[in-house]
C-alpha cells in the first residue's frame, strides 16, 4: 500500500512534464504537459501513456504553461472525465492557452497538407480546438493556501511560484507520505511577479532544473533590451521577438514601455504584439492584480505599449510598414505560430535582428539561431540566417541555480529524498551535484519512465 511516483516527462528534458503518483489503486497525475524541441522528443505525445486515462482519477496542473498543461485534451480526448485541478489564474490562461494550440496545431497540419512537406498523409493534428474547448469543463480552480482533496484521503495545498500568473508548487499528503512539486519557480527579482513562496516540509521533492547549472546576470531585462532595440532602430530595421504568449511577452511589452517613457527607444517605435493568445494574456493581468508586481496604472500602460494585431490579415499588414519596427510574436521557441512567417520576412537580411528572450529548448528553431546556426528551416524550406541573432540572458521567468538551492535551503526541515525534473541533462545533474554538496540532501536525476516507491 505505498505511494509509487512514476516519471512520465520533464526528465531528461524542460518539456512534457508529467508525473504519476499511484496510492492504494488510486491515480492521480501532476501536470500532463506536451513534449517540446527534438523530433524524438516530440514523437512521445503521439505514444500512449501507459495507463488507461479511463483509470486515471485527477489530475492537477500546476501552471498554463503548455508544457505542463497541453496534453490534457488529448488525455481528455482518450477517456479521462475526471477533475482538473488548477489556480483560478491557471484556469484562466488554460482558457487561451489549449483551444490556440488545437488551432495552431490544426493550421500546421493544413498548410503541410497543401504544401506536401509533411512525411504523412495527411497530417493530423494532436487535437483540435474542439477537443481543447471540451477538455475545459475539466478543469476546477482552487485558490493557493487552501486545501483540497483532489481525490478521497489525498490532501493537496498549492502555494505561490512565481514564474507566470497562476503558477503553484504543489504539496501532496498521501498515504502518510508528504511530497512537494515545485513546478515551475519564478525569480525572487522578476520584473513582473512575485517571489515563490516559502516551500512547506516535505517528505520527497521533485524540483525544476532549467537553469540548474547556470546563474542570471544581474543586468535586467530593461538595462539589456534597451541597446538591442536602439541599434535596430537606428538602421532601419525590424526587431523580430519570438516571446512566449504568457508571461514573456508581458515582460517585453512592460520593459518596452519603460523604455520608451525614458526616451532610451524612440517614443514613435512601433511595436506590435501579432499573438492573439498575448493580447488575451495581457488583459488577464489587470483581472489578477495583486498576483503581479504591477499596479493598474502599470497594466494600462504595458497594454497601451503595442499595437494589437489579432487576425492574420492584421499579421500580414505589418510587413507593409517599411521603417524600424519590433514584432512580438509567439512561440517564445519558434515552434509555430505567427512568429514563423515573421522570421521568414526578415531573417535574410542584416539590417533586420531576430531577439531570443530566454531558455531556448535544444532541437527547436530557437536554438538553432542562438547557436549561431547559418540556416533556419521554416515551412519546408531553409532560410539564411543574416539577420542579426541577440540572446537575452535576462529575460528568464525561471529560478537560476542559485534562487533553486536558496527555495530548498528555506524548506523547515530535511527530506529524506530529492528528485531533479525539468531540465536538460548538464543542467539537472549540476543541480542534483550543488544539492548534495551544499546541502548534503540525497538528490537523484531519475530516468524517464522510472518508478519510484515508498
Amino acid at each position: 500500500m505505498g505511494v509509487h511516483i512514476t516519471f512520465l516527462g520533464g526528465t531528461g528534458t524542460v518539456t512534457g512534464s508529467k508525473f504519476l503518483v499511484e496510492h492504494a489503486g488510486q491515480r492521480l497525475l501532476v501536470d500532463c504537459g506536451l513534449f517540446q524541441g527534438y523530433k524524438q522528443l516530440r514523437l512521445r505525445n503521439r505514444q500512449p501513456l501507459p495507463l488507461d486515462p479511463r483509470q486515471l482519477g485527477a489530475v492537477v496542473l500546476t501552471h498554463a504553461h503548455l508544457d505542463h498543461s497541453g496534453h490534457l485534451p488529448l488525455l481528455a480526448k482518450e477517456g479521462f472525465h475526471g477533475k482538473a485541478w488548477v489556480t483560478p489564474a491557471t484556469r484562466d490562461l488554460a482558457h487561451i492557452l489549449l483551444p490556440d494550440s488545437g488551432h495552431i496545431q490544426e493550421e500546421d497540419a493544413a498548410f503541410a497538407n497543401r504544401h506536401g512537406f509533411s512525411r504523412h498523409s495527411p497530417a493530423l493534428p494532436l487535437y483540435t480546438e474542439d477537443d481543447a474547448r471540451r477538455s475545459l469543463k475539466l478543469l476546477h480552480a482552487v485558490p493557493v493556501q487552501e486545501a483540497f482533496e483532489p481525490l478521497p484521503g489525498w490532501v493537496a495545498l498549492f502555494s505561490g511560484a512565481g514564474h507566470i500568473l497562476g503558477a503553484a508548487s504543489l504539496l501532496l499528503e498521501v498515504g502518510g507520505r508528504r511530497i512537494l512539486f515545485s513546478g515551475d519557480l519564478g525569480r525572487p527579482d522578476d520584473l513582473l511577479m512575485k517571489p515563490p513562496e516559502a516551500p512547506p516540509a516535505a517528505d520527497t521533492v521533485l524540483i525544476e532544473s532549467t537553469y540548474g547549472d547556470r546563474e542570471h546576470p544581474r543586468e535586467d531585462l530593461i538595462a539589456e533590451l534597451g541597446p538591442a532595440l536602439t541599434r535596430v532602430a537606428a538602421r532601419g530595421g525590424t526587431a523580430v521577438v519570438p516571446v512566449f504568449a504568457v508571461g514573456r511577452a508581458q515582460a517585453l511589452l512592460h520593459a518596452i514601455a519603460e523604455l520608451k517613457s525614458r526616451h532610451t527607444i524612440p517614443p514613435s517605435l512601433p511595436i506590435y504584439l501579432d499573438s492573439p493568445m498575448a493580447i488575451h494574456t495581457t488583459e488577464l493581468f489587470r483581472q489578477h492584480l495583486g498576483e503581479h508586481r504591477l499596479d493598474a496604472a502599470q497594466c494600462r500602460q504595458m497594454a497601451h505599449a503595442a499595437t494589437y494585431t489579432a487576425t492574420p490579415d492584421q499579421s500580414r499588414a505589418i510587413a507593409m510598414n517599411h521603417g524600424p519596427k519590433v514584432i512580438l510574436a509567439a512561440s517564445g521557441m519558434a515552434t509555430g505560430g505567427r512568429v514563423l512567417h515573421h522570421l521568414a520576412q526578415y531573417l535574410g537580411d542584416h539590417r533586420h535582428m531576430v531577439v531570443l528572450t530566454g531558455y531556448q529548448a535544444p532541437g527547436t528553431r530557437g536554438a538553432t539561431l542562438a547557436a549561431g546556426g547559418s540556416h533556419l528551416r521554416l515551412h519546408g524550406q531553409d532560410h539564411p540566417v543574416r539577420a542579426e541573432v541577440v540572446q537575452l540572458q535576462s529575460a528568464s521567468a525561471h529560478a537560476d541555480a542559485g534562487q533553486l538551492v536558496a527555495w530548498l535551503r528555506a524548506m523547515p526541515s530535511r527530506p529524506e529524498q530529492v528528485f531533479v525534473v525539468h531540465g536538460d541533462p548538464s543542467a539537472s545533474d549540476a543541480l542534483r551535484l550543488r544539492i548534495d554538496r551544499e546541502l548534503r540532501w540525497r538528490a537523484t536525476v531519475p530516468e524517464h519512465g522510472a518508478t519510484w516507491s515508498a
